[in-house]
């Protein structure tokens, strides 16, 4: 299966021009800048964040959500507005259509305000179907049956949605949480990382023939943040375009199955929600999705599956692209221009969201920390709480467009080969996850 490809030297992409012509730098600038917003208009005194930090009130009678909607109706309009706002910039200057992106957008704004509701209400908790999940299912359904427009299509931004709302949690997790931790969850994300991406690869180029460059793809994808993941190894090994295409269909198919399986697995067990999320940040392979799975389960889940997945896993993409990119260069490829991989390259394939993640942090953190006890509080009000619920409206967008653009027809074609050495490596990773999460850590993160 092997593609013979020109060889090109491996260089980074950047200048100064990749600032505000990549995604990644867009979702750091939105982040950061919603954040600092928030802050000088609790300097001010405004209180216009928590009027538009919209959180519909579990309800059990549909007169209780219309009549929250209904009080609310000016924050709805503005949450709307300032999205809508911020969005657009960045879609203009990344080169896309506005016009149909501003319609695309009222209308996923319009599900993700339905999906909200029907999340609060007391039959989907039950159910654990809280609003992330139960985004995720309404696109499924939505996206499988109906032919979306282009004009919507143009708003599902999915990688862009789920990194603007990471950046976002940076702001709602205290630095010093993320020095404690962080060590830790490095540690675990490392084990959990080099053995499934040594079992995909195995599996892949031993047991089922795969291709090299096709192996590391899926290897990668499954072990280290999913979709991003795939497409820096399989640039860095130079895969052909359908390899990472593979990779990434049966990213998603695996994450939609541990969305649902592992929050009943972890109520079936009884685990704490620190371990559980932290057992979700092991196991998950997108970041959306885990987030999804985690939201399922609470916030102090939600803060462990960040620590392990966004501070532990996703800080492997830039290292692994490099060493992926070296071992490509100098073992599979056959050197004829001399060219070698340089230290750009992890800058160049490095999440830049991972950064902002920690900037939203410290920016915080020192806010607190400069502030005497009595202005915590109104801090706490004025911009942490708002920003946590600007975050879930980010992840809603993001499921919402997960489900639209997966289509089940199109997850069957990839063929039983690479699907097999993709879940050799689940069948790996899940056990191992439970394992180091819940029986190794679990006291110390139920303790986080």
């Amino acid at each position: 299966m092997a593609v013979q490809q020109e060889k090109k030297p491996t260089s980074p992409s950047g200048g100064f021009s990749a600032l505000f012509k990549k995604e990644d730098y867009w979702a750091v600038w939105l982040g950061l800048g919603i954040v600092l917003i928030s802050i000088l208009l609790w300097a001010s005194g405004s209180s216009f964040m928590k009027g538009i930090a919209i959180k519909v009130p579990t309800w059990s009678e549909f007169g209780t959500a219309t009549e929250y909607l209904g009080k609310n109706i000016p924050g709805i309009i503005g949450l709307f507005l300032g999205f809508l706002l911020l969005f657009s910039i960045a879609i203009k200057i990344l080169g896309h259509n506005v016009s149909k992106f501003v319609v695309g957008f009222a209308v996923l704004f319009i599900f993700s305000l339905f999906v909200t509701v029907m999340g609060s209400w007391t039959v989907a908790k039950d159910f654990n179907l809280e609003a992330p999940l139960l985004a995720l299912a309404f696109g499924l359904i939505i996206g499988n049956f109906v032919k979306i427009p282009a004009w919507l299509d143009s708003a599902l931004k999915t990688e862009f949605y789920v990194k603007t709302g990471i950046v976002l949690m940076g702001a709602t997790l205290p630095f010093t949480l993320i020095m404690k931790a962080g060590p830790v969850a490095f540690l675990q994300a490392t084990i959990i990382s080099v053995v499934t991406f040594s079992t995909i690869y195995f599996a892949g180029t031993r047991l089922f023939g795969l291709d090299r460059r096709f192996a590391s793809t899926l290897a990668a994808g499954g072990s280290i943040c999913g979709v991003s993941a795939s497409i820096a190894i399989g640039g860095a090994v130079k895969a052909d375009k359908n390899y990472v295409s593979v990779a990434i269909s049966l990213v998603v198919v695996w994450a939609v199955v541990m969305i649902f399986s592992l929050p009943i697995l972890i109520k079936m067990f009884g685990i704490d929600a620190g371990p559980a999320g932290a057992w979700i940040g092991t196991s998950e392979f997108a970041d959306a999705a885990g987030m999804a799975a985690a939201a399922a389960i609470g916030e102090q889940s939600i803060k462990t599956f960040t620590l392990v997945k966004v501070v532990g896993r996703d800080m492997f993409v830039g290292i692994w692209a490099f060493l992926m990119a070296i071992i490509s260069v100098t073992q599979w490829e056959k050197r004829v221009d001399g060219s070698k991989p340089n230290a750009g390259e992890i800058w160049g394939r490095f999440p830049k969201f991972v950064l902002g993640f920690f900037v939203a942090s410290i920016i915080v953190t020192i806010l607190v920390a400069s502030n005497g006890d009595a202005a915590q509080a109104g801090i706490e009000a004025a911009v942490i709480k708002p920003l946590k619920e600007l975050r879930n409206w980010a992840f809603i967008f993001t499921f919402l467009s997960i489900g639209f653009t997966t289509r089940f027809r199109d997850l069957t074609s990839v063929g039983w080969k690479p699907f097999a050495a993709f879940t050799t490596g689940v069948l790996v990773n899940v056990p191992l996850g439970f394992l180091l999460s819940v029986l190794v850590m679990g006291n110390y993160w139920a303790n986080v």
